[in-house]
């Protein structure tokens, strides 16, 4: 065999068989509180060009919604691909382990089927509360603050309440109150304005750890997985000065919707200050509304600053030339109440805590729009599915749907429907169509529940619950709740 042939046949032993192409890596961008604020979905208070930058060359699903609006159980929905009312785990101190030992989570999923390298970085599982997150879900955990404050005057005490359920959980009970035995525990402001630099905060190191992860990658053939989990727009809103500049708190104005829907039970909304009532000044000021003004600007301005730390890591997936073969995927947890129905927090079955943005955008995926409905659930079989992976099994329930097929072609429809809950005095169980919602409150093995239904057609901001006019529309939808398994208690 002459010399030229043998060289030739060489090379061609280094190049991929057929079917052993390049894997595709992945990118998970995951953003605590953060409901569909962004420019690239029509807001125009908002200034998100990082964001946006994502949108550009994507497909943005308009109607994606969470299975639960608060933190752990949105985390454990999207990194089980099971529902809340099909696992039972509700609650921010309930640790998935504790009621799946075996599960296969998403990241576990690509590790064991595609050999992919698994990173967390920042706030991925809901650590804190009494949830310790799962470690064992990845090969590297990098982990960042939630709660911080640079500035003494954002504290009236030694340390904070919010600082001792998120910074302190890894300790054990003693632990913490040896810890905390010289120490006064008090309030952390709600607004911290700091003129520092972006990577003062935890989300400016995120993306630098992110980054920096990235470049690793540039000239290495091992496929990876890697999460970025920025904590803005949560509370506390802590934020370098320059992103509330963006923001003249002149601009903002107040819902058009403050109060509870006429004729919605007591308890379908969650009381105002559960959640912001434990930073100051909230609760003396919380009626006050040039303060509800000051909130809706801080929860801009953080969104505006974890949109340039998001930004500066796509400009590296650009420059590294790894976006070419890496699929990025940007969710938010839950959404939040800005004010309507009188409301700052989530925790409910409403429109504005459960419709998240999603973003998914990579190779084969040209930018468009959507209408489907998705949910967070669909994530995990539509990760897998984009990257020829086994779809996931299990062995805890697997409830999504791949959503593949709608981001080749944008009108296709994979579901009707997306379901999801929130439990209170009774479970409330929910139903979203295009359209409606419809909201079932009870006891899910009894016969006798209460119902919500808006209409958005008609009624987009929810001023008025419909049901006892429309019985029939209620009925015709609550036959949806038949497709699923009764909801496991907690």
């Amino acid at each position: 065999m002459n010399r030229p042939l043998i060289l030739l046949l060489s090379l061609l032993s280094l190049l991929p068989l057929a079917g052993e192409a390049e894997k595709p890596n992945v990118l998970l961008v995951l953003v605590d509180d953060l409901k569909p604020t962004l420019g690239c979905y029509g807001d125009e208070w908002a200034i998100t060009p990082g964001i946006d930058r994502l949108a550009d060359r994507g497909m943005r699903f308009e109607l994606a919604y969470c299975n639960q609006a608060v933190c752990a159980p949105s985390r454990f929905n999207l990194m089980l691909g099971s529902l809340s009312t099909s696992t039972g785990l509700y609650g921010l101190g309930t640790n998935l382990r504790d009621r799946f030992p075996d599960a296969v989570t998403l990241p576990q999923h690509f590790k064991r089927k595609g050999g992919y390298e698994t990173v967390s970085v920042g706030k991925v599982f809901h650590v804190g509360h009494g949830n310790l997150g799962d470690p064992s879900s990845f090969d590297r955990v990098y982990k960042d603050k939630v709660v911080e404050y640079l500035l003494p005057e954002s504290r009236d005490s030694d340390i904070s309440r919010e600082e001792v359920f998120f910074e302190l959980s890894h300790l054990s009970q003693d632990e913490q109150t040896e810890y905390l035995k010289e120490k006064k525990i008090g309030k952390g402001a709600a607004i911290e304005i700091a003129e520092v630099p972006d990577n003062a905060y935890a989300d400016g190191r995120t993306a630098d750890k992110t980054i920096e992860l990235l470049e690793s990658y540039q000239d290495s053939d091992q496929p990876f997985f890697l999460c970025a989990g920025f904590a803005r727009p949560h509370l506390p809103f802590s934020a370098p000065k320059k992103y509330y500049d963006l923001h003249p708190i002149e601009k903002f104005t107040l819902s058009a919707v403050r109060s509870a829907p006429e004729g919605s039970p007591h308890y379908a909304l969650r009381n105002k200050g559960i959640e912001v009532f434990n930073y100051f000044p909230c609760e003396e000021r919380y009626e006050e509304e040039e303060f509800q003004r000051e909130l809706i600007r801080a929860y801009y301005a953080c969104t505006s600053y974890v949109s340039a730390q998001i930004g500066r890591v796509l400009e590296t997936l650009e420059k590294t030339g790894l976006a070419k073969n890496t699929y990025v995927v940007l969710w938010g947890d839950h959404g939040w109440h800005l004010g309507t129905h009188n409301r700052f927090s989530k925790h409910d079955n409403f429109e504005q805590p459960t419709r998240i943005p999603l973003l998914i955008a990579g190779p084969g995926i040209n930018p468009g729009t959507t209408k489907q409905l998705a949910s967070t659930i669909d994530i995990f079989p539509t990760l897998a599915d984009l990257t020829n992976l086994p779809p996931p099994e299990g062995p805890q329930p697997i409830d999504g749907l791949s959503l593949k097929p709608v981001l080749h072609k944008p009108d296709l429809r994979v579901r009707d429907h997306i379901t999801h809950c929130f439990p209170k005095q009774k479970l409330g169980w929910a139903i979203r169509t295009e359209r409606y919602r419809l909201v079932r409150w009870g006891n899910p093995k009894g016969e006798s529940f209460d119902y919500e239904l808006y209409d958005y057609q008609k009624d987009p901001i929810e001023k008025i619950n419909i049901a006892d006019q429309h019985p029939h529309i209620v009925a015709e939808i609550a036959k949806k709740f038949s497709l699923y398994p009764s909801p496991v208690g907690p």
